[in-house]
């Protein structure tokens, strides 16, 4: 991930995304970049509108689930953890210690 995290930091800066550039930010980080994956990162993003794959990736207000009249919308109900009463913990630690 700090392969991703660095190119879309280097973009948020106006940056170039490059090999160089990837690997500079890693390091300034105190990560130790490893050559193959920057390659890969950067073959990757080569063809890539950054700003548009951020756009599409984030959910839109509109697209949100909403409660309107006529729609219910349907709550899973939780179950409750069982509590264990302090003699039976007590008795499982009793098994631990023979």
């Amino acid at each position: 991930m700090e392969y991703v995290y660095s190119a879309i930091l280097i973009h948020k800066c106006g940056g170039k995304i490059d090999e160089h550039t990837v690997k500079k930010v890693i390091e300034a980080a105190g990560g130790r970049p490893d050559d193959g994956k920057v390659k890969a990162l950067v073959a990757a993003l080569a063809n890539v509108d950054i700003d548009k794959a951020i756009k599409e990736a984030a959910l839109p207000v509109a697209a949100a689930p909403s409660t309107t009249a006529g729609t219910e919308v349907k709550k899973e109900e939780k179950k409750e953890e069982e509590k264990v009463s302090d003699e039976k913990a007590a008795a499982g630690l009793g098994a631990l210690f023979g």
